[in-house]
Formats: C-alpha cells, structure tokens, sequence
C-alpha cells in the first residue's frame, strides 16, 4: 500500500465541493512522457492507495522481465474518520487512509518493452479496477 513516509500536515482541510472546478482538465502530467503507451483519466474522482495497488498488481503481470512500468500518481492527501460510536464534535479524526485526488486528463500508468496488444489488454483491466473513466493513449 503506498503512503507518503513523513508529510509535513498530518490532516489536510477538505476543500470545496465543486463539481465544475474538479471536472476541469488537470494541466499537468497529461503527457504520455516515460513510456510507450498510457493509461489517461477522462473522468475525476479520489483514487485510494489499495485501488492503485489493485490496478499495479494487474499491470505488473504483463511487463514479465522485459517490460518497465511507471505509476504516474502518489497518494498524499489524507482522509480522516472517526470512531463509529462517537458524540459530534470533539475535534477532528484520525488519518485512515490516503488518496489521490484524479481530474481529467491525468496520465495514470504508463509502460514500455511490451507488445501493444498485450500492454492495451492490461492498461484495460487496471482501469476496470480504478474509479475513474480511462482510456489508453500512445505516444507520438
């Protein structure tokens, strides 16, 4: 499971709400840079650390001993929750889990030293595997 090793605010504040500003294409990492062949988010959404894991693992099979394989995301942004049971109030939760905050237009996963037809299969099932809408893209 990834998770940042020291971070500088334990608890972040949650931010707005807003569908129009989360639907506005990301500006960076929109680029199939590393490798070959990607797969691109077309939709926005929090992406976990065991969702990432998930769609690694599945990604990771095809690239064998030949192929290499970069994850484009990092999840730094901690979700709290309270004890189940608890009065409101008293301050806020404890960190539970980190995620990734995915806007369209994100390169998720990238490879290279593997078949095209074998890397299009796998980039498919990992985005089955992740909450967003994907699509596969090759560099030019």
């Amino acid at each position: 499971m990834l998770f940042p090793k020291k971070v500088k605010h334990r608890k972040w504040q949650n931010g707005r709400k807003s569908a129009k500003r989360l639907s506005r294409p990301d500006t960076r990492g929109t680029e199939v840079v590393f490798g070959s062949i990607g797969l691109k988010a077309l939709s926005s959404s929090r992406v976990t650390s065991n969702q990432i894991e998930s769609a690694r693992k599945v990604l990771t099979r095809a690239t064998a001993k030949t192929g290499k394989l970069w994850i484009r995301i990092f999840p730094d942004r901690p979700i709290t929750e309270k004890p189940a049971g608890l009065k409101m109030g008293k301050g806020k939760g404890d960190p539970k889990h980190y995620v990734f905050e995915v806007r369209p237009g994100r390169i998720l996963f990238e490879f290279d030293g593997v078949p095209e037809d074998i890397a299009r299969a796998h980039l498919r099932q990992a985005g089955m595997k992740l909450p967003v809408k994907t699509s596969i893209v090759v560099s030019h």
